[in-house]
């Protein structure tokens, strides 16, 4: 319902903010702050890594199966009510998995943590963004993943720095404190689903857009017949999975490559910034550039990363390695949430994201496991770092040949899939 006094100054740039802070605050549930916590959880529980890794598996895989259903949740209530729901739950899911005493509590604490964290505190940041904006999407929505990506890439230092304070559980306790306290307020009071709620326009144009009436797209199922919609799954897929695989195992990866563990936590700082320079010029020519050519050249390069990885020595190497890896991730998810809305519409995003979030975070919840069992056959991450170098390229090629879809042709106006 349009509101009865509309607000005179455009309230998209509020919208970013919150948006940016929701995805800043999924960390939580994000692998690069998870990493701190397993070497201390091993170390407590005494449990093998490879144990802890298949727990981190269960719990992402059962979390990823909710997906469709909440991005259908947020096509069908809003960000508002959604987001609200899945703050309270995550602060819940870890204060619940601060007390975790065996594996059974930690897949468990994984399924509440993936879940609401990852996956749908995320998907609600990234829609409440898209039915904001249209000609400017890319931009903003590059401001957002970056400053939301270096948070998450930052929290490493801190959490790591509380668990040598403190503990583990403690440290959990804060995340949930901290993700509770400045979320809920801005969910509950300052979000808003649409333009429309507050007699405005998207874009804050009253030439380009209106303020009420059906959103342009694709249904999910027109959305999953077109061959691109599944390159863009693809690419966020295998950013997801190879985040998780080398944040999970990153102290042990680049301690194997003879970095100390607070030098190999330390390098999650060159790839917050490198992230959030290459979101920042993803973003500067998303609304223009071709989708196949930003898709094709990231995988190349997170390709290189991974050989890099390797190779890497302490120093400036493993500055390097950090900086490509870091910039490569963050494009990826740029690439992504920016183009989706641009090929398939916003009139049902929600439920198209829920599949390509549920798909991404199905495949992040084997990557830990993957890259632990070749360590225990090799000893070793090198043989898994080269093999993994054949997934982006094969990306690449499917990138430059998959069709493009037209959703100004194909409008789909109907209120559910």
């Amino acid at each position: 319902m349009i509101a009865r006094t509309a607000e005179r100054r455009f309230s998209g740039p509020r919208m970013v903010v919150i948006a940016t802070l929701a995805m800043g605050l999924t960390f939580p549930g994000q692998t690069a702050s998870i990493s701190v916590f397993i070497d201390p959880i091993i170390a407590e529980l005494g449990v093998g890594r490879t144990a802890v890794s298949a727990a981190y598996m269960i719990g992402t895989l059962a979390g990823a199966f909710t997906l469709p259903w909440v991005g259908r949740a947020v096509d069908r209530y809003g960000v508002r009510s959604v987001m609200s729901v899945v703050v309270a739950a995550l602060g819940l899911a870890l204060v619940g998995l601060s007390f975790a005493a065996d594996l059974f509590g930690l897949a468990f604490g994984f399924i509440g943590i993936r879940m609401l964290g990852q996956g749908a505190l995320g998907l609600c940041a990234a829609t409440l963004v898209s039915r904001w904006y249209a000609k400017r999407r890319g931009r903003v929505l590059s401001v957002q993943i970056a400053v939301g990506g270096g948070i998450i890439a930052l929290s490493p230092v801190p959490l790591e720095r509380l668990i040598s304070a403190f503990d583990w559980r403690t440290a959990m306790l804060v995340e949930a404190a901290v993700v509770v306290a400045v979320m809920l307020p801005l969910a509950l009071v300052w979000t808003r689903d649409r333009p429309a709620e507050l007699g405005q326009f998207v874009d804050g144009d009253p030439a380009g857009g209106a303020r009420s009436g059906p959103e342009p797209g694709m249904s999910r199922g027109q959305a999953m017949r077109h061959p691109f919609f599944w390159v863009l799954v693809a690419t966020f897929a295998t950013a997801g999975f190879f985040n998780a695989a080398i944040g999970f195992h990153l102290i042990a990866l680049l301690g194997e490559r003879g970095l100390s563990a607070t030098e190999a936590a330390a390098n999650f700082l060159p790839q917050a910034v490198a992230g959030t320079v290459a979101t920042l010029l993803v973003g500067s020519i998303l609304d223009r550039a071709s989708p196949r050519l930003l898709i094709a050249a990231a995988m190349l390069a997170f390709a290189v990363a991974f050989a890099w990885g390797t190779m890497a020595d302490p120093g400036w190497s493993a500055v390097g390695f950090g900086i490509v890896f870091g910039a490569c991730g963050n494009a990826l998810r740029a690439i992504e949430i920016g183009t989706t809305p641009r090929l398939f519409g916003t009139a049902h995003i929600g439920a198209i994201r829920g599949v390509v979030s549920g798909v991404t975070i199905t495949c992040s919840a084997f990557a830990p496991v993957i890259y632990s069992l070749f360590y225990s056959w090799t000893g070793s991450f090198s043989l898994v770092l080269w093999l993994s170098t054949l997934v982006p390229l094969a990306v690449m090629v499917a990138a430059l040949t998959a069709p493009l879809p037209h959703q100004e042709t194909e409008p789909d106006t109907r209120l559910t899939t």
